[in-house]
């Protein structure tokens, strides 16, 4: 299939800056948002299983440990129940879709954000709704893919300006933070991590001076307990950064070693602001390890300098051990995955992935001032991908879905491109996780937007248009598919024998068919 117009416009705005919501302002009931309680609230549950983290654990591996799903009875998932969005939350912020957010599992509850910030929870047996925190009066902001975490009997989790916690049982609301950003600072809709007593976020629309914020605030309180700007330094072209330089937009890696690491984005300028005025522009293209008490710098690792293509180093950083060394695994739309020694961000190895037609030292030659760049000019991968979701690891292999969709530059004072002439499609591929050699290739007919999601001998994902698949860890090959109700954009959860797909995307069919935006569970024997 191949980008409408329509679709391309909006995709493209959501690459340029994340994921566009429309959030609740409000943090508190009074204010726009209330509390409504379901047929579900009471119902006890009847399911085990659990996805406790957005990636499903602290290292991100987004590995389904305890999953009983894998290729002995993939062929048997069936559908087991569905909850549709209603009211404004089910017309979703078009081209942008309704639901983009990783859902959380725990205790039999199944926990999710929409891209109106209306928070849910879900019992996981039923799918019946035990309570919904709803937001009447939207603001109409973002980006961000939302989402929520989950710890301690406390729901965390964002709207464009303010921080909050919900009782994980009730709902109610317990504190709000709407006093965290600072002037030329931008937005939220990252999805949170919580550790240690601490809930680590960001903001994702930064702009020069300082570009993004990386914060923690006290799980207990929401007051904030350090920050740390995304872009620093004096070099000529810093202040000229555009709005959007430097946010983050996954959720970072919480480290065994006292370390949080984060994804950053990209410094957003133009070709030819890059050329004339080249800087390096940290932190943006980086992935960048903090202590996680303090939020002082330990190491970062700049995958991109000078970025001008809205590439992002943006990936969910995955902790994962090689020879027996810790290591960080990180990635983004540059089209690359990188491995980091974990104590030093030395570089291990790094290795393309996706389509790749010969710019990739583009930025770097600026930045040397060597470039000959002339316009129209373009790039593979572009602004939408390489890798443009979560990556996952299971047992020796990295796993990593990339987008292959080439975007031409008419003149070089635009921040992003327009479509080329070709199809938007994609690639699942792994790579050994000691030597970044790739093990397989698996292209697929449409963008993979789903993340990578390893179950035992399995690894699935979604495709834009509306299909689940999973295909074999030791082959690639497609070994199951699956239509949904409609398109999708989200990544997905697995707890137990149950695999739960947002099913919210942008489009207003799959393959011909319609469907609201909606939550389905899957189950296997």
């Amino acid at each position: 299939m191949r980008l409408t117009p329509r679709a391309v416009t909006g995709v493209l705005a959501w690459s340029a800056a994340g994921w566009l919501v429309a959030a609740c302002g409000a943090s508190q009931p009074t204010a726009g948002c209330q509390l409504k309680k379901g047929p579900g609230y009471t119902s006890a549950a009847a399911v085990t299983g659990s996805w406790p983290y957005s990636n499903a654990d602290l290292a991100n591996t987004r590995d389904a440990t305890g999953s009983t799903i894998s290729s002995a009875n993939v062929a048997e998932l069936t559908q087991a129940w569905t909850f549709k969005l209603t009211g404004k939350a089910a017309a979703g912020v078009r081209p942008f879709g309704a639901l983009t957010a990783n859902p959380i599992v725990r205790s039999g509850v199944v926990y999710m954000q929409d891209l109106d910030s209306n928070v849910y929870a879900l019992s996981l047996a039923t799918g019946a709704l035990r309570w919904e925190y709803q937001c009447d009066q939207p603001e109409k902001s973002g980006p961000g893919p939302n989402g929520v975490a989950v710890a301690g009997g406390t729901v965390f989790g964002l709207t464009p300006t303010a921080a909050f916690a919900l009782s994980a049982t009730s709902g109610r609301m317990i504190w709000a933070n709407r006093d965290l950003l600072r002037s030329g600072q931008g937005t939220f809709g990252i999805q949170p991590q919580v550790a240690d007593g601490r809930v680590y976020l960001a903001s994702q629309l930064g702009s020069a001076p300082g570009g993004g914020v990386l914060l923690a605030l006290n799980a207990s309180s929401g007051a904030v307990l350090w920050r740390f700007n995304t872009v620093v330094g004096t070099e000529p072209g810093v202040q000229a950064l555009g709005v959007g330089a430097g946010g983050a937009w996954e959720t970072p890696l919480v480290g065994s070693d006292g370390s949080v690491t984060y994804g950053i984005g990209n410094p957003y300028q133009t070709a030819a602001a890059a050329i004339a005025h080249p800087a390096v522009d940290l932190y943006t293209d980086s992935d960048v390890n903090l202590d996680a008490a303090t939020g002082k710098l330990r190491w970062y690792y700049q995958g991109v300098p000078d970025d001008f293509k809205d590439y992002d180093m943006q990936a969910s950083p995955i902790s994962a051990r090689t020879g027996g060394v810790p290591v960080v695994i990180g990635g983004g739309k540059m089209g690359y995955v990188y491995e980091m020694n974990a104590g030093t961000g030395r570089l291990v190895w790094k290795t393309p992935v996706g389509e790749h037609n010969g710019h990739d030292n583009d930025s770097l030659n600026a930045l040397e001032h060597r470039s000959t760049l002339k316009a129209p000019f373009t790039i593979a991968p572009g602004p939408l991908g390489g890798v443009l979701t979560d990556l996952a690891v299971g047992g020796d292999s990295v796993y990593v879905a990339t987008l292959d969709v080439p975007l031409t530059y008419a003149t070089l004072d635009l921040k992003t491109g327009t479509q080329a002439a070709s199809t938007a499609t994609g690639e699942v591929e792994a790579l050994s996780l000691a030597t970044g050699k790739v093990e397989w290739d698996r292209k697929v007919p449409q963008m993979p937007l789903g993340a990578v999601t390893v179950s035992g001998d399995l690894v699935f994902t979604t495709l834009y248009d509306g299909v689940l698949i999973a295909m074999n860890r030791r082959t690639g090959a497609v070994v199951y598919r699956r239509q949904l109700p409609t398109s999708t954009n989200s990544p997905i959860a697995i707890a137990g024998n149950t695999v739960i797909v947002p099913a919210g995307g942008p489009l207003t069919s799959a393959r011909g068919r319609g469907g609201s935006p909606q939550v389905v569970a899957y189950t296997a024997p």
